[in-house]
This record gives structure tokens, sequence and C-alpha cells, in this order.
């Protein structure tokens, strides 16, 4: 990325225009992409108790950096295919080998 594309993302998320999520990465055998999964909490409408629900993203991943379980922040962008349209922003843990 260039200092203009990192200038833009940085400013549109300060502004909170910019959806960014963490997950794990699932997988990572395709060529410039992986599928993150995201876990969250809800709450049951009747009992009240917390359920977790797991939403699979598929994200671009420019240089191929990822692994399997490693923990990644994922954001919003344009639409890179028919089901990918989020983007790496960063590795925060890589998985144990």
């Amino acid at each position: 990325m260039n200092d203009k594309a990192e200038n833009a993302v940085s400013e549109n998320a300060e502004d909170g225009k910019l959806r960014t999520v963490t997950g794990k990465v699932t997988s990572s055998k395709m060529d410039k992409s992986v599928s993150v999964s995201v876990e969250r909490l809800v709450k049951h409408p009747l009992y009240g108790k917390y359920m977790r629900r797991t939403t699979r993203y598929m994200a671009h991943d420019e240089d191929n950096s990822c692994n399997e379980g490693d923990k990644v922040v994922i954001a919003e962008c344009r639409p890179f295919s028919k089901n990918k349209s989020w983007r790496l922003v960063e590795i925060i843990g890589r998985a144990k080998a």
C-alpha cells in the first residue's frame, strides 16, 4: 500500500466509518485470500443466556503472510470479488507451529 492509501485508511478509521473486527484465520490455502472466523456473543431473546455465534469472512491478504490459527484484524473495504470485501489490516498473534 502506498502512503496516500494508508493515510486515507487511518483518517476513515478515526472518523468511525471504517468497520474493523478481530478474528482467527481458518483457511489460508487460497492465493492472496484468507478465511477469518469472527466470534461474537448474542443474548438469547427469551432465556437471556449468552450464545456464541461465528461468522466467516473472506479477506484480502496481499502478501500471503497469514497462516491458519493466526489472530488478525480485518477491515471493510471495496469488493475484491463476489465474496471478498474485507482486507487484512494487521496480524496480532501468530499460531503455534
